[in-house]
């Protein structure tokens, strides 16, 4: 307390310790202790309640403070923490927290001890919120359906705490609500629980309705509210979104959802965002989701390597998106108190996570660490016995392990799919590292990364004793110096840092039902000397349609069918066009290419591409343009240089500067040394309304400019 507030700068949460540039910067740069300070008053009188500081996340170790007393202290920077501050208080006065945060790489925490090929970066990175409830109050639920294909049931355990002087005699009444409100069933319990005391009410709705099954088509949630009572009145009121489903992994060696198999298709998601490290509020959060289902085409998730915010959680809830969520670490397993911790994180996991329709296992193994019978048949007894009703997986990276999970979960870098050993087995991780591919690279390159990636999901996806295939990953990421590319990037992303397309992205939204969406990519920057030897033979392109026009100027070459030959088990094959270089030779001019796509003979899709290949234009595109005025709120501002037809052009390297002028602020580099045709920064809403102006200007390309409005509500 003894550093005056005028040498603070004044933040708001999430909040990174440092923003970064992109790329080129050390870890050692976040790796600091820093102090957070908060002067508030109560917003409103206590009467008698407790008050609870409640922490999202902070990274990597803290101690609190209230008032110049220490209240607590934390180890660990993905698991949510509380302190109960209530005998600290001042009421009608002044309050203080303080926050002592060591950011650094400790050895002694998840996932430090050994090297780690992922930053962790620094701050109070997720949201702090202060709690009232009353002495006797909910402390967490847990609602499970049964029998969801024949006779609905539901009940829900209830953990209620008593931290008051004497014993009370409570009840909770839990209604279910669909998502109109409507109320659909009641169930009650009642419980006496002696002060300081935890106990678990469990309630049973019994037979319920013919319920709408949660599932990837119609992820229909529901609601269920309860409330704490005893003889004066209500205590207390705990709601939370379940869905009805049966998820089940079977020894055949699939996964069925509701009774039906389906094969997992997904990709790895590391949290992390290019100038703001884990720092993302929840609109980023929440888009991610959206980016991993509705423009990658999977059905499932990988929350590598720690559990992840609940607001991209609550996202892949709402539009169905499977999860496979696990602890922190990465192969290191380090001495008895660092177990401590990740059997800790373990249980705060499923506990804050337990309620999430999109779950469908827990990952109770280090990432890619050796066997450790002890420790890890403690994960996987705490994980069974906090939630019988779903199966755990270990990811490792060789099949002759101890197989003590229900799921056999592998990392195969085989650049194939290894023959099972053990049932069920699902593929957490291929290519990655082994193919490393960067927006700007050649174009064959980025196409046999393309290519990679759709061989391995076409070989699992003829595999019967295959669950399905994780790839490694969705999205590129800043990594210590003894992994990545020489910038401290693993471009291992089949999108870059910013959630832009490289052409592997174009072989997964490829997969989508066209009924969703229609898919047309070609993959080429249509140039004579791109490729070596030059050309374009043969012509990939990535698409859901059921066959393909090709037009060189106005020529017809011909009219394709995807490559059933050596891709036989893709729903949705690549095309690949061979014999252009008949018509693309040195010295002949060169035309446009225009790619039709056909599904029951029509017409449905067109993509053209110019062979002109010079700058034709400055792009600037927000996500949203209408932000929350708080201070934190954020959307991604996307820039590109294209061609005529809108397609970008990954050599165009030239900086881009940028004006803001309204209630925000740009995060990001400025200017913006563009290489691969496209980037992003961030815009954050200030706390005042208004509109925002952002204008973008690069040479020879007329300048452009977009509006977003900053709203209070």
């Amino acid at each position: 307390m003894s550093i005056p507030d005028d040498q603070f700068l004044s933040v708001n949460l999430p909040h990174t310790n440092i923003e970064l540039p992109y790329h080129n910067f050390d870890n050692s740069e976040y790796q600091f202790i820093s102090t957070y300070r908060k002067r508030f008053q109560l917003p409103e009188p206590r009467k008698g309640r407790r008050v609870f500081l409640d922490f999202a996340g902070a990274m990597m170790a803290c101690e609190v403070f209230v008032n110049g007393r220490k209240v607590g202290e934390n180890e660990g920077g993905f698991t949510p923490f509380s302190f109960d501050i209530t005998d600290m208080l001042k009421d009608n006065a002044e309050n203080v927290v303080q926050v002592r945060l060591d950011s650094t790489e400790r050895p002694d925490i998840p996932p430090y001890g050994f090297v780690v090929d992922y930053l962790t970066f620094g701050g109070i990175y997720r949201e702090v919120n202060l709690r009232y409830v009353e002495p006797c109050h909910i402390e967490r639920v847990f609602v499970r359906s049964q029998q969801v294909l024949t006779e609905p049931r539901l009940e829900a355990d209830v953990f209620v705490v008593n931290q008051g002087g004497v014993p009370d005699a409570l009840s909770v009444r839990a209604v279910l609500l669909d998502r109109s409100g409507a109320q659909l069933a009641r169930a009650e319990g009642s419980v006496l629980v002696q002060a300081g005391e935890t106990k678990t009410v469990t309630v049973d709705f019994g037979r319920l309705p013919a319920a709408q099954l949660w599932s990837l088509k119609n992820p229909v949630l529901y609601h269920v509210q309860f409330t704490l009572m005893n003889s004066a009145g209500e205590l207390d009121a705990e709601g939370t979104r379940f869905g009805f489903r049966e998820a089940e992994f079977r020894k055949d060696g699939g996964f069925y959802l509701n009774g039906e198999r389906v094969k997992l298709r997904g990709l790895n998601r590391h949290q992390t965002y290019a100038y703001i490290g884990a720092a993302a509020p929840a609109r980023l959060q929440r888009k991610d989701a959206e980016v991993v289902k509705y423009e990658l085409g999977c059905n499932i998730v990988r929350t590598s390597h720690y559990p992840q915010s609940t607001h991209f959680l609550d996202r892949c809830d709402e539009i169905g998106l499977l999860v496979f969520e696990e602890i922190p670490g990465w192969q290191h397993i380090g001495d008895t108190d660092w177990q401590g911790i990740s059997l800790r994180d373990v249980q705060v996991m499923i506990e804050r996570d337990c309620n999430h329709p999109a779950i469908i296992m827990w990952g109770v193994r280090i990432n890619e660490s050796q066997d450790n019978e002890a420790f890890y048949r403690a994960t996987n007894a705490l994980a069974h016995q906090l939630d019988p009703s779903r199966p755990t997986g270990g990811v490792r990276y060789f099949q002759n392990s101890q197989f003590l999970e229900d799921v056999f979960t592998f990392n195969d870098f085989s650049n194939s799919v290894q023959e099972p050993q053990n049932i069920p087995h699902l593929v957490t991780e291929f290519n990655g590292h082994m193919y490393p591919t960067k927006t700007w690279d050649q174009e064959e390159r980025l196409i046999e990364h393309a290519l990679r990636h759709a061989r391995i999901q076409d070989k699992q996806m003829g595999m019967a004793n295959v669950v399905g295939a994780i790839g490694w990953c969705a999205f590129d990421y800043n990594t210590h110096r003894e992994f990545g590319s020489g910038d401290r990037i693993c471009y291992h992303g089949v999108m870059d840092m910013f959630r832009l397309p490289k052409y592997a992205a174009y072989f997964y939204e490829s997969q989508i039902d066209p009924e969703d969406k229609i898919v047309l990519r070609a993959a080429t920057v249509w140039s004579m000397g791109d490729r070596s030897g030059g050309g374009n033979d043969p012509l990939v392109i990535f698409s859901n349609c059921e066959e393909v026009e090709l037009y060189i100027g106005d020529n017809l070459f011909g009219r394709f069918k995807p490559d059933r030959v050596q891709f036989p088990n893709l729903k949705y094959a690549p095309f690949q066009i061979a014999g252009i270089q008949l018509w693309m030779t040195w010295g002949q001019k060169v035309t446009d290419l225009r790619v039709v796509g056909f599904i029951n003979g029509a017409a449905v899709a067109e993509q053209r591409i110019s062979a002109h290949g010079i700058p034709h234009a400055l792009v600037l595109e927000p996500d949203d343009v209408e932000l929350q005025a708080d201070g934190a709120d954020m959307t991604r501002l996307v820039f590109r240089i294209v061609d005529c037809y809108g397609n970008r052009l990954p050599y165009a390297i030239q900086p881009v500067q940028f004006e803001i002028d309204g209630p925000a602020d740009l995060v990001g580099e400025n200017p913006f040394a563009l290489v691969g045709g496209q980037a992003a920064m961030y815009v954050r809403a200030q706390s005042e309304p208004g509109a925002v102006t952002i204008r973008a200007t690069t040479a020879r390309l007329d300048p452009v400019s977009v509006t977003i409005h900053t709203i209070k509500t």
